[in-house]
């Protein structure tokens, strides 16, 4: 194979790998709006573009990256050669309600179940953020990320007074 063929053959490997990277950076959000608390707190605006420069790739938050499977330590014991997957979305693996009595009731059905340790959405984010912002000098107090809603106040008695036993905090 002669040079030229083979220094367009680079430049064309090149290009499909750089397009393959611009069209997954096309697919993924700016900002990605996270409220499954939103009865207590209001919807916390994740500046999705900005964590993006943290980390190498996907995998830096997320468990694995789109296409590919887990590279999580805790995951990959049991699913290193699992199949690739199509999103990278928290709640596709973490529930948003794991002690609702539906989900209790559907894991007591199935006794084979090896995720009983999976944590739920509202833990995965903090266990992902939390220790991510401690590291890098973040935002790690409540009210940081989180501003409570009118429902919220009452029922953390945000407006109460007295000590404990009078009913206050």
């Amino acid at each position: 194979m002669s040079f030229k063929k083979i220094y367009a053959l680079l430049i064309t490997m090149l290009a499909v790998a750089l397009l393959g990277s611009m069209a997954t950076a096309a697919d993924m959000p700016d900002r990605v709006i996270l409220d499954s608390m939103s009865e207590m707190f209001e919807a916390v605006e994740f500046d999705h573009t900005m964590h993006t420069e943290f980390g190498e790739d996907c995998s830096a938050c997320h468990h694995h990256t789109t296409g590919t499977g887990t590279t999580d330590d805790r995951c990959v014991s049991c699913h290193a050669t699992s199949d690739e997957v199509a999103t990278v979305a928290c709640r596709d693996c973490h529930i948003e309600a794991p002690f609702s009595s539906e989900h209790i009731n559907q894991k007591s059905l199935d006794v084979y179940t090896f995720h009983i340790d999976r944590p739920g959405l509202k833990a995965a984010y903090h266990w992902n953020c939390l220790g991510c912002h401690e590291q890098m000098d973040g935002p790690t107090e409540c009210e940081d990320c989180h501003t409570r809603t009118a429902r919220g106040d009452a029922f953390y008695h945000i407006n109460a007074t007295g000590s404990s036993a009078e009913g206050g905090h």
